[in-house]
């Protein structure tokens, strides 16, 4: 069974790179779907859905249902092989951008809830 490299990258306790559980994996990939901006990525121009960018936009409904939908195309395009998503929830509460995602799991069918919150802004 092969390990996944855990992300951010760094060592593990025995000085050797930090390796991490599938499903933890899966929330890591999100995570940098979310927060990579579009062509930031080598050779991946289209990859990432830049919420970073939206931290300091005004708060409104339309830029939630717009980023909700900016998010959910981007983890469709990039993570569908992996997953299928149920639900985003994104929420800009004065300076935190936090996004909620709800997903299954395609290889055992389990469904999972991660929040993220965009660095930076207040938790």
């Amino acid at each position: 069974m092969a390990a996944d490299l855990d992300f951010p990258y760094h060592f593990s306790s025995l000085g050797r790179t930090a390796t991490t559980d599938r499903d933890d994996h899966i929330g890591d990939l999100i995570e940098q779907v979310l927060f990579t901006s579009p062509g930031e990525r080598v050779m991946r121009p289209d990859f990432g859905a830049g919420l970073l960018a939206l931290v300091f936009e005004p708060n409104s409904a339309t830029l939630a249902a717009a980023t909700q939908m900016l998010v959910q195309s981007s983890l469709q395009l990039h993570l569908s092989h992996l997953i299928a998503v149920q639900s985003v929830e994104v929420v800009n509460d004065d300076a935190a951008l936090r996004v909620d995602v709800r997903y299954t799991v395609l290889l055992d069918r389990t469904t999972h809830a991660a929040t993220f919150t965009a660095p930076g802004s207040a938790p």
